[in-house]
């Protein structure tokens, strides 16, 4: 892991969270000059996502910083500071263009402007995961699976585009396969944080496929899995196994040190994957969490092979 720029009261140590992450952040096997750009990614996605759930340690402090009115406590609070965040967002990409325009207020967004000025990233990737977060404000349940996918390309698959462009093979292909990779990563996340995600009132498993294997909202509240929510924990595991499938041949089109990165992501999702069937796919009673024996294993003979 590279080292970490140091946290001010402002970030709420922010950065700090990158070791609790499924997979490594930025390892360090990366150049340097790498590692802290994946760290300003995260820094800002993470940012972003504490803001959106809640999570800041210090809200009144940032929303302070940045000029957004209310507290905590109130209703669009979140709204505001996700607003708040894309002003500083454009502040960054303007500073990045312009020494003498005025600088990001927050120091995670100030970590953004190297990292724009060497590299031909635009602010999309950027905006759609501040929309993800505003999706999550408003939307709890998704209808069908590809009403999922749709939010997937807001929360995850911007992150890929912008590891893409930082390495520098950012083409059409890659990006495709970079996608369906990141989707896949976004579900199995939700695969192992249902109970999670349920006691902050929301449900990523898709309704239809709720009401095709016959599980109720009080059936995913309970201690352990029933027999019906291990089976849809199946479904939803083989169709993240399958988008990983369709999205591991992006290991095969780089080489060197982003193809170990990117061999590593992908065997993580594998992992993962591994794991919530070891246990039982009872993913309420056990947090599946990779073997990291199996993990190296497989990301050795993904980066061999390609895919």
């Amino acid at each position: 892991m590279t080292s970490r720029q140091s946290d001010s009261p402002t970030d709420g140590g922010t950065l700090g969270k990158a070791d609790l992450e499924n997979f490594p952040v930025a390892p360090g096997f990366l150049p340097a000059a790498w590692r802290a750009d994946l760290m300003a990614i995260y820094g800002f996605a993470r940012l972003v996502d504490d803001a959106g759930d809640g999570d800041l340690a210090e809200p009144e402090r940032v929303a302070a910083l940045l000029d957004v009115k209310g507290a905590p406590a109130d209703d669009g609070f979140r709204l505001a500071l996700l607003d708040g965040l894309e002003l500083d967002l454009d502040r960054a990409f303007c500073a990045a263009l312009d020494p003498k325009a005025e600088s990001p207020r927050h120091p995670l967004m100030r970590a953004l402007v190297p990292l724009i000025d060497r590299h031909p990233v635009t602010p999309e990737p950027f905006r759609r995961l501040i929309e993800a977060n505003r999706v999550d404000q408003t939307t709890t349940r998704y209808p069908t699976y590809q009403d999922l996918v749709g939010y997937c390309t807001l929360s995850a698959d911007p992150v890929g585009r912008l590891v893409l462009a930082v390495a520098g093979y950012g083409t059409p292909e890659r990006i495709a396969y970079s996608d369906a990779v990141c989707t896949a990563l976004q579900v199995v996340e939700h695969l192992q944080d249902v109970a999670e995600d349920l006691g902050r009132g929301r449900i990523y498993l898709p309704a239809e496929d709720l009401d095709r294997f016959g599980v109720t909202e009080a059936d995913l509240a309970a201690p352990s899995a029933g027999h019906q929510v291990r089976e849809l924990i199946a479904f939803e595991a083989d169709r993240a196994r399958t988008l990983l499938d369709h999205g591991a041949p992006l290991v095969g089109t780089v080489r060197g040190r982003l193809r170990l990165l990117l061999a590593g992501f992908t065997a993580g999702g594998y992992a993962a994957l591994s794991a919530i069937e070891a246990a039982g796919y009872d993913v309420l009673a056990v947090q599946a969490k990779p073997d990291k024996r199996r993990l190296a294993v497989k990301a050795a003979a993904i980066f061999a092979k390609g895919r």
